[in-house]
């Protein structure tokens, strides 16, 4: 008779480092428990999560499948997976597929002590209030919005465009999307004073949005950001509000509520009550997208830069009116 492998997984929670302690075997039955365990790591915003292997007898091909995925997912959110302790076997497999440098933490890396009165179950951990830990990231159905610096967009720029290309895939916005061209605009947006880009994710990037404040006390004193604060002031009798350059969101149905969550925070972010998007008059498949998302189409603006004179659309913060009666 065979007797099925098991794996115990217990968690202890440090700020954004995270202790996994496993006990027992990686194989065909117990992969998909540590598979969970790793993203429920992510999804709670660890940065750091240290997998401690003292107490696991073996691991199988499958089971190094899901280090070397998990560490690659973890990578893409900017959060770090560590080995701590493998035993003899699991160093051999490390070695033949040249995994060592991947997973393997030096052995100057410290792993965290296990305290018995600080171990949880992935399964019956809490979320955090994110009330209660204002720096935290904001973490609401296992999606988290983070805010990135203009080095991390800059890092990040490729997975971004990624995400933006996939979100038009196969749909009529495709004709009006080109990688390059979106790639230009959020360099330039990042030199933008103010500049801020907000992700959206899980345990991969599921949406973005960026753009730049304009106004009394955030303008860039550029000339088409002073045309657009003129033309945007005599519609809404607003001379300050955000300009919302890109807002890019999965198309999976369960992410449809991400778009509107990343717009109403840049927002806040940015402590401003409108933000203002251009899109091409012809692009029909973008606004209706922002509309679905609560946008107001002011209708094309002529004068501005450009050979095509753009739509302009607003949204106001939640319980604010966008235009001027």
């Amino acid at each position: 008779m065979v007797v099925p492998s098991r794996l115990d997984i217990h968690r202890r929670v440090r700020g954004e480092r995270t202790l996994v302690t496993l006990a027992g075997d990686i194989g065909p039955a117990t992969t998909p428990l540590l598979r969970a365990a790793v993203e429920q790591c992510l999804l709670d915003g660890a940065t750091e999560i240290d997998l401690d292997l003292t107490t696991v007898g073996s691991c199988d091909a499958r089971g190094l499948d899901v280090l070397l995925s998990a560490a690659r997912r973890a990578g893409r959110v900017h959060a770090r997976l560590r080995l701590h302790h493998p035993c003899a076997q699991i160093v051999r497999l490390l070695d033949a597929t040249g995994s060592t440098a991947l997973l393997l933490a030096p052995l100057a890396s410290p792993v965290p002590p296990t305290a018995s009165s600080d171990l949880m179950n992935t399964a019956t951990r809490a979320p955090e209030d994110p009330v209660r830990r204002p720096g935290r990231p904001v973490l609401r159905d296992g999606i988290r919005l983070r805010r990135l610096t203009r080095r991390q967009a800059e890092d990040m720029c490729e997975d971004i465009a990624d995400l933006a290309s996939e979100s038009v895939a196969g749909t009529v916005r495709e004709a009006y999307h080109d990688r390059g061209d979106f790639l230009h605009r959020l360099a330039v947006t990042a030199h933008r004073p103010g500049f801020a880009l907000l992700v959206a994710e899980t345990t991969v990037l599921v949406g973005c949005a960026f753009g730049f404040p304009v106004g009394s006390d955030g303008s860039d004193g550029r000339q088409d950001g002073g045309s657009l604060q003129e033309i945007i002031q005599r519609l809404t009798s607003r001379a300050r509000f955000v300009v919302l350059t890109q807002v890019v969101a999965h198309p999976h149905v369960q992410h449809r509520d991400i778009a509107r969550r990343l717009q109403q925070r840049l927002l806040t972010d940015l402590d401003s009550s409108l933000g203002v998007t251009l899109l091409h008059p012809a692009d029909r498949g973008a606004r209706a997208a922002f509309s679905s998302w609560g946008w107001q189409n002011l209708g094309e603006v002529v004068g501005m830069h450009g050979a095509v004179a753009p739509c302009v659309l607003t949204l106001s913060a939640e319980g604010q009116p966008s235009a001027r009666r």
